[in-house]
């Protein structure tokens, strides 16, 4: 019997699909979505939207800056010079608060500056501002003061929505057998998610095959062991 060839599987970037009615409301980050529709009466000029990786922070972010004409940039990105300007939009998006290195004077001159101007900021990070690193006291006592919106791990039906969505957004349809199989089995986390639904694309692709059930139970074993791995570092 002649093998089937096996296609490459390009690295191509992918494109989730961002639009607010994608966004996937449950339980577990129905307080954060409510806390973002409130704008503007938000109980502070800042908000933390904190939450883990994968959580959707950058969706729901997404969804906040085009409702309130935010400009967006990693917190990394924070220089002293620009804090003016960037107060000056009336509404800010600062991503990623956990990945530095962060220039935590500037990033305090723009709280202060935004508190005076009435300016809003959203925050976004794993965890909250006593895991981000920030050695600043002043800074890190102003974080600890501002609202939390959180988002927590999914609970089993948003997990089996999230699964048919990213498969989605790979334009793959794929049968309930699969969805019920990797809800019972994966970690029930957000990253989780994502690493099975990209190693399942990656793997059909490179076969030649539509993703299935059987295929699921072949690669899982090694996404749990890699998982493991992780969490024994």
């Amino acid at each position: 019997m002649t093998e089937r060839p096996r296609q490459l599987a390009l690295d191509l970037p992918l494109e989730p699909r961002l639009d607010p009615e994608d966004f996937l409301v449950g339980p577990s980050n129905e307080a954060a979505y409510g806390l973002i529709e409130g704008w503007p009466d938000w109980p502070d000029t800042v908000l933390l939207l904190e939450g883990p990786e994968g959580a959707g922070k950058t969706h729901l972010a997404g969804i906040w800056a085009r409702r309130a004409h935010a400009w967006t940039l990693p917190a990394r990105d924070i220089a002293q010079a620009d804090v003016p300007r960037l107060v000056s939009g009336g509404a800010l998006v600062v991503e990623d608060a956990d990945r530095g290195p962060v220039d935590e004077a500037a990033l305090f001159h723009l709280l202060n500056m935004a508190r005076e101007r009435r300016s809003h900021v959203l925050i976004t990070g794993r965890g909250g501002p006593d895991a981000w690193g920030f050695a600043t006291r002043d800074l890190v006592s102003r974080l600890r003061l501002a609202p939390v919106a959180r988002i927590d791990p999914p609970d089993e039906a948003l997990l089996r929505a999230l699964v048919v969505k990213l498969f989605l957004d790979r334009q793959i349809v794929v049968d309930t057998s699969v969805v019920d199989y990797l809800v019972l089995r994966i970690e029930r986390s957000f990253a989780a998610v994502a690493e099975a639904v990209d190693s399942l694309d990656r793997h059909a692709l490179s076969a030649g095959r539509r993703v299935t059930r059987a295929m699921a139970a072949s690669i899982l074993p090694g996404l749990e062991d890699s998982a493991k791995d992780e969490r024994d570092e």
